[in-house]
């Protein structure tokens, strides 16, 4: 396949596609698991041990990051490259999710991968949910769950929709969309319950130590993300005045 063919076949569409079903999986993996909270915090554990052996390995750290930076990139380029904001309501609220998702998911990625890689700290349902208690931030956990989850099916739902689906696909489509989040969100306030009642450790194995390190990756992090969008914003803005003025661009 020569270069002219393979750009044919690989589209910027395709690639927001392909990054963003690999995104998909990894967030309904991670929601299936609190939801498995429902039966036990050991159940949980379980399940996460063996999510955490794919997508802690090498190959699986390369296609979650390799889909994260596309996507975020393929998104930065949306925003560079559109000629007008008047959206659908429907455009609007998964663009609102999808940005506001990186927000919420810093904290999360600092205080689990980042931690893991730098401070040999292991990510376990025990210490995560105690941590979060401690802090006050359970809140934050269950709001994590909703943008990227949002985003993620109206993206799927916008893809399928062309085909004209089925009343039944319809139906089932928005049961899933609805009950994952909801079941998710009952099994992690069933872990919390029961870590309270355990009383189990505060702090991460591991973590101690390192708050200060991670607390300014995890603000240098936000940082970078708005001056990112904002530069994409900005950049749009002053390329549409550029085209409507007539005047070539440099």
């Amino acid at each position: 396949m020569t270069g002219t063919d393979w750009k044919a076949h690989v589209s910027a569409r395709h690639l927001r596609l392909a990054s963003g079903l690999v995104l998909f999986v990894y967030l309904a993996t991670h929601l299936i698991n609190h939801a498995v909270g429902l039966i036990s915090l050991r159940a949980a554990e379980a399940v996460l041990a063996v999510a955490k052996s794919v997508w802690y390995s090498a190959p699986g750290t390369v296609v979650l990051y390799g889909a994260a930076a596309t996507h975020g990139a393929l998104a930065l380029r949306t925003v560079y490259l559109r000629q007008h904001w008047r959206l659908p309501l429907i455009e609007y609220i998964r663009l609102g999710s999808g940005f506001s998702l990186p927000l919420l998911l810093i904290g999360h990625a600092v205080t689990t991968r980042l931690a893991f890689a730098t401070l040999g700290a292991e990510p376990r349902y025990a210490t995560v949910v105690a941590s979060l208690l401690s802090a006050g931030t359970e809140g934050w956990q269950l709001a994590l769950l909703a943008p990227g989850w949002v985003h993620g099916c109206l993206g799927i739902w916008l893809t399928i929709a062309r085909r004209k689906p089925s009343r039944a696909v319809r139906v089932a489509f928005f049961a899933v969309m609805v009950l994952v989040p909801l079941a998710a969100a009952a099994g992690f306030l069933s872990m919390r319950a029961e870590v309270m009642v355990q009383a189990a450790p505060v702090i991460a194995s591991g973590a101690s130590g390192g708050g200060t390190a991670l607390e300014w990756w995890r603000r240098a992090m936000t940082i970078a993300y708005v001056l990112a969008i904002t530069a994409a914003l900005v950049a749009g803005f002053a390329r549409r005045s550029i085209l409507r003025s007539g005047t070539p661009a440099s």
